[in-house]
């Protein structure tokens, strides 16, 4: 349940409230709003009277919350979340732009496009490590050297960097480099996993599960956030359907969808959703006008030869021209790129 205290609130009176909500078998999560402090008290308490709290000194009104994912809901934060990264702030007014391979293949490849994708106006840096493939014959990643290489090239260019997280094993050795973790579609429902990253503060991105439903993707949130981790940003990055003209279906529309039930911050991967190159520019731009908050562009300077999904990362050139064009899309609905 959701319970409403004034914002002003004495220190001493709130933790009497926050006191009569454990003793009653609630764990208790805070979240101060701009007009109010909202106290999310989870736990299963059939037949708990909720008059027992409303009668408390400080407290406006205690309601019951009807979604399975709680603190990840509008009712219990209704202003959005900002999540500020050094000087980078994710959910803002600016829709941030992630871009980078598919993979770290080399030292040099990695800070080549790393300037190359700063030029143009990105601010965090993708790049992947540890490669969760569907062939185990597959290019795998170059582990922790491809995290060094990554640290350097986004310090070098002023990015923040992200990369993906495939095993709770990783956990201590990925959080020595990275600013952001990522959690790929395969490992959404991997609960012991985002129960670990669940206890860091560092952000973490997570990315929708391929045939996942907007709820079991915000459950998976939920997980995160009931863990203590509150810097939780969504990402939808297509999902399988009966079609199979593009790898998966970009399912535009789950971003105000999502937005509108999560004060989480959304992302957007129109290159895994559509696995041609060809089309990640118009996605790009259609997902900008949908008001995404974040956009993960895959770009690479020889897709052709690519360690991993080269059909999917567009040239530098075409990320440059995107930027441009998105530039003044989101002036239009009244947020900027860069």
């Amino acid at each position: 349940m959701i319970v409403v205290v004034e914002k002003n609130i004495q220190s001493e009176k709130l933790e009497i409230i926050i006191n009569e909500l454990n003793s009653n078998g609630f764990d208790v999560h805070q979240s101060t709003g701009e007009q109010f402090i909202t106290l999310g008290a989870l736990g299963v308490q059939p037949g708990f009277d909720i008059r027992k709290i409303k009668v408390l000194d400080g407290v406006i009104d205690v309601f019951r919350i009807t979604e399975p994912y709680k603190l990840a809901s509008r009712r219990f934060k209704s202003e959005k979340t900002v999540i500020k990264v050094k000087e980078v702030e994710i959910g803002g007014e600016e829709i941030i732009v992630i871009a980078g391979p598919c993979s770290v293949e080399s030292e040099e490849q990695i800070h080549r496009l790393a300037k190359i994708v700063q030029k143009s106006g990105a601010k965090i840096l993708r790049g992947g490590a540890f490669k969760p493939r569907t062939s185990p014959y597959s290019f795998q990643g170059l582990g922790e050297d491809g995290l060094k290489f990554l640290r350097s090239a986004a310090d070098e260019n002023n990015l923040l960097m992200i990369t993906e997280i495939i095993d709770t094993a990783q956990f201590d050795l990925i959080e020595k480099y990275t600013d952001i973790f990522q959690i790929g579609s395969r490992n959404m429902y991997n609960y012991p996993l985002l129960k670990v990253l669940s206890k860091t503060q560092k952000p973490v991105l997570l990315k929708r599960g391929m045939s996942a439903t907007i709820e079991e993707w915000l459950m998976s949130a939920e997980y995160l956030l009931a863990g203590g981790n509150p810097n939780v940003i969504l990402c939808e990055r297509g999902i399988r359907t009966f079609d199979n003209n593009l790898r998966f279906t970009f399912d535009i529309s789950a971003i105000n969808t999502v937005q509108e039930k999560s004060h989480l911050p959304v992302c957007s991967d129109p290159s895994h959703a559509t696995g041609y190159r060809d089309k990640v520019s118009a996605m790009a731009r259609a997902a900008v006008a949908a008001n995404t908050d974040l956009l993960m562009i895959e770009v690479h300077d020889n897709p052709a030869s690519a360690l991993s999904d080269g059909p999917q990362a567009i040239t530098p050139e075409q990320f440059d021209n995107l930027m441009t064009q998105l530039k003044q899309i989101a002036q239009v609905i009244s947020r900027r790129i860069g």
